[in-house]
């Protein structure tokens, strides 16, 4: 597995105040180049993305903790195939994405 640090941001729209935003900032930790993970969001902020592709047959499970663990979402999806994960509440985050019960890829997600 070989390391990669990158983060995304995805700001929503302006709401009764510009300066409210509601935002998402996913940080990837690492991952694995032998399959592709995204998870992103639309521009409304309102939902999660959770795709992923790589060997064909492969299956990928997202898990979403919540600190100290708690697991507050979770996601099954077949090889490029897409799904959607609703937004979680304003916090920090951690995910893990597993492919036949292999880490393939973590990260943090802060909703702010």
């Amino acid at each position: 597995m070989a390391g990669c640090m990158g983060s995304i941001v995805a700001i929503a729209g302006v709401k009764n105040n510009p300066a409210e935003r509601d935002s998402i900032i996913i940080h990837k930790l690492n991952n694995n180049h032998k399959h592709t993970v995204n998870i992103y969001t639309n521009t409304s902020q309102k939902v999660l993305f959770f795709s992923a592709q790589g060997e064909e047959g492969n299956t990928y499970k997202f898990l979403l903790f919540r600190q100290k663990g708690i697991l507050v979402k979770q996601s099954k999806i077949r090889n490029r195939e897409t799904t959607v994960v609703s937004k979680p509440e304003k916090g920090h985050y951690y995910y893990e994405v597993f492919s036949d019960n292999v880490l393939i890829e973590s990260g943090t997600i802060h909703v702010q």
